[in-house]
């Protein structure tokens, strides 16, 4: 390991206990320290709080990790996490239930488990769906065209269903997809951590033939890479990943993209293993970041990603072109 990279990890540490510190103190009270170890009036917040860190945390790990594997794969710096259209079939999901579940009377801890247990079954339907179809399409840029065509057709189902809701259940649906961090329970959170886990051990395991995949198919053959398996486990590590995220938060737009834009900045891109360390560095910081002011600006935090990573895309679109 580098020097260079040795002190932007340090740095990267240092922000991000000083971002959780942030985000531990925002809110409509003014919390004690004992009241995060202690039982007082204002525990349950406090728990609310910690909760909120933890799944910003595996947030940030998740959604940029799932983004690098899919750029890294595709060699396409605008490549993101709902690029094989699992984000979209996790919203679809998610929309079937809450439309068509109102009738049914669930205490409210099982009607969240429900919705995003409804969310995590849609998206691994469509990653079977992606891991059978992947043996038919030898070009790369075919699963991307299938990704489009799977987002466009659970958008318009979206829309239609939006269309004939009723008012209580499109207003639940527009709530879900802003991205609510203060609904994670702490089973929600064990789940979500086992999910991830799996996903970042997959992920691990690609992160060498991703190097040899990075200089030209042939390339890669010679050195014993089986493409076809990399491409099995990039589709399965980057589908968990981004759609357990999606199950328990709604969908984070952007940040998958705009973090690897990131790190390839400020870090040799073709070091893939800290590449990769330093995307989960920064995305846990970015999402600290924008948890904080979600809650001071009471703005959802799907938006606040949308504000920061439209003009990022954009100016990564107008440097690609001069080049």
């Amino acid at each position: 390991m580098s020097k260079k990279f040795k002190i932007l990890c340090l740095f990267s540490l240092i922000a991000i206990i000083i971002a959780a510190v942030m985000n531990m103190n925002t809110g409509f009270l003014s919390l004690h320290i004992q009241d995060f170890f202690q039982n007082s009036n204002h525990s349950q917040i406090a728990e609310i709080r910690v909760n909120r860190i933890l799944v910003m945390l595996l947030a940030g790990i998740s959604i940029p990790t799932s983004g690098f594997l899919m750029q890294e794969y595709f060699q396409n710096p605008l490549a993101g996490p709902d690029i094989l259209g699992i984000t979209s079939v996790a919203s679809l999901s998610v929309a079937f239930y809450i439309f068509f579940s109102h009738d049914f009377l669930l205490p409210e801890f099982l009607q969240n488990s429900f919705l995003s247990l409804s969310a995590i079954a849609g998206s691994f339907a469509l990653m079977l769906i992606l891991l059978s179809m992947s043996n038919k399409f030898q070009d790369k840029s075919y699963l991307i065209i299938f990704g489009f065509l799977v987002s466009a057709f659970a958008g318009a189902i979206v829309s239609l269903l939006q269309f004939y809701a009723e008012n209580q259940s499109l207003k639940n649906y527009i709530l879900w997809s802003f991205g609510a961090n203060n609904m994670v329970t702490r089973n929600q959170i064990f789940l979500l951590f086992i999910l991830v886990s799996i996903g970042m051990f997959i992920c691990f395991k690609t992160i060498k033939p991703l190097i040899g995949n990075s200089l030209g198919s042939s390339y890669a053959q010679s050195l014993g890479v089986n493409l076809q398996h990399l491409k099995l486990l990039i589709i399965i590590a980057s589908s968990l990943l981004s759609a357990s995220i999606t199950a328990f938060l709604g969908p984070i737009l952007f940040i998958g993209i705009i973090v690897p834009h990131f790190c390839r900045l400020i870090y040799n891109p073709a070091k893939l293993w800290q590449q990769w360390i330093l995307n989960m560095l920064l995305g846990m910081l970015i999402m600290l970041l924008f948890s904080t002011i979600a809650e001071k600006t009471q703005i959802p935090l799907n938006v606040i990603s949308s504000i920061f990573g439209i003009p990022v895309i954009l100016m990564m679109l107008l440097k690609q072109n001069k080049v």
